[in-house]
């Protein structure tokens, strides 16, 4: 089993900027592919960014050039930096964690990001 835990959401006003980290513990066993999504009610939810297990990083369109997707393998943690932050932003965001062999897939419990006019 693997946890996270998200940290780093809240209330923000347009153009300002918010960092989100997801720290991963538990059965890990190596470096992973590690993500975030989110959703808004009535949507699916979407890839925002993500850092595969080999480092290459995938961006959604609408958050490349404002948005980046870092992480620590010593501390098995994600992070991702928002800036310019639009009102479409507001989201629930949510870690995803992939296992390199099995292709198992967690969530964390999401952390709610509110950009205001």
């Amino acid at each position: 089993q693997v946890q996270l835990v998200e940290s780093g959401g809240g209330l923000v006003q347009a153009g300002g900027s918010l960092r989100l980290s997801c720290a991963a513990s538990g059965s890990i066993g190596g470096v992973n592919a590690m993500g975030w999504y989110r959703q808004t009610p009535g949507k699916q939810r979407e890839l925002v960014a993500v850092n595969s297990a080999g480092g290459s990083t995938n961006y959604a369109d609408s958050v490349k050039g404002r948005f980046t997707i870092s992480r620590d393998n010593a501390k098995n943690t994600v992070y991702l930096q928002m800036n310019s932050l639009k009102l479409e932003d507001t989201a629930v965001y949510y870690c995803r964690f992939q296992k390199t062999f099995s292709r198992e897939v967690y969530w964390g419990q999401g952390t709610q990001v509110t950009v205001s006019s």
